[in-house]
């Protein structure tokens, strides 16, 4: 019987697919773990319509939401639309008052419009706009893991975190952040539990911290 099993829905960062997660493992007798996958926004779609179809994936009531990066922000968003046990944001941020200062000054001047999206079929490039890392030497793992590639949902995503406009974290949100995060610096965050040495990419790299320390942050 599954039904007193937690059921945990992890949402990848911008571009990524559900790859990310291999290697998270939860102790099957307690957890079972379900993948979401980002789809490409109908023209002018909000990121609240975005989490709205992005529930209608959600199939247990009361889930574990856990989201990296910008699906980080994504769950926070659906978790104001259905109900949860508990959001986890990964090498996020859980208010636009985490946004770095680049990230601000885009939102004001629309310098982000400018960025060379162009990059969707240059892996380099969008691993470093999307993980924040240069990573010329696992390219090949990266082709795996960075598999969105439309133009129009990365200008969209840019578009929302950028223009994110939470003004405070709710009040069931665990935040997990690397203190080498390049995307969203830790030293923006405030209440976090950290990982030493942990980079934006720590859910692919680090997967042994989180398999050790997932299951007792759930169940707090």
């Amino acid at each position: 019987m599954s039904d007193n099993k937690i059921h945990v829905y992890l949402m990848p960062g911008m571009a990524a697919n559900a790859s990310i997660f291999e290697g998270i493992k939860l102790p099957k007798d307690q957890f079972i773990t379900h993948t979401l996958e980002w789809f490409v926004p109908e023209k002018g779609m909000s990121l609240i319509a975005y989490a709205q179809k992005m529930c209608e994936k959600i199939e247990h009531p009361d889930p574990v939401l856990l989201g990296v990066s910008f699906g980080g922000m994504l769950v926070q968003e659906m978790a104001k639309i259905i109900p949860v046990k508990k959001v986890i944001v990964v090498s996020s941020v859980k208010s636009k008052h985490e946004l770095p200062k680049r990230m601000i000054f885009a939102k004001y001047t629309k310098v982000h419009k400018l960025l060379p999206t162009g990059l969707v079929n240059n892996v380099e490039l969008l691993a470093k706009y999307a993980f924040g890392e240069t990573v010329t030497k696992r390219l090949y793992l990266y082709e795996k893991y960075l598999s969105v590639r439309d133009k129009y949902y990365i200008d969209w995503s840019i578009d929302q975190i950028v223009n994110w406009d939470q003004e405070a974290p709710a009040d069931n949100v665990v935040h997990i952040q690397g203190e080498r995060d390049a995307v969203f610096p830790i030293v923006n965050i405030e209440d976090c539990i950290t990982v030493k040495n942990g980079t934006h990419t720590m859910i692919i790299h680090r997967a042994r911290w989180f398999n050790e320390h997932l299951p007792t942050i759930i169940l707090e």
